[in-house]
């Protein structure tokens, strides 16, 4: 059984930084892409960034671009999301998703079959 589990989540004002994680078991981790996905209240849930464990390939929504950073530690099948100079607008629950993908991640991978996630983190952005 594929088991996500994020923390890091937080209140940080604006400006600020926060690093959330994603710790990942039940799976072999190199098969995988791991995803962020975030949804405020009353909006539509948004694919923020997505890694690939295979290649290292990365890819970010345009609204983090320069911001976010996303990595992976195989060795401890990880994934973690640096945010910096955070808005309030990232203000949202933030949850990390598991899809069985080898290969480079391009645009439209948040239409891929993410069929485990974990139990999502808040995170609060103050101006």
């Amino acid at each position: 059984e594929v088991q996500l589990v994020e923390s890091g989540g937080g209140l940080v004002q604006a400006g600020g930084s926060l690093r959330l994680s994603c710790a990942a078991s039940g799976l072999t981790f190199d098969d995988y892409a791991i995803g962020w996905f975030r949804q405020a209240p009353g909006k539509e849930r948004e694919g923020v960034s997505c890694i690939s464990s295979s290649d290292g390939s990365t890819y970010y929504v345009d609204s983090v671009k320069g911001r976010f950073i996303i990595s992976s530690d195989n060795a401890k099948n990880t994934v973690y999301l640096q945010m910096n100079s955070l808005k309030p607008e990232d203000t949202a629950v933030y949850y990390c998703a598991a899809t069985k993908y080898k290969g480079t991640v391009v645009a439209g991978w948040n239409y891929l079959g993410f069929y485990d996630w974990g139990q999502g983190t808040q995170v609060t952005v103050s101006s």
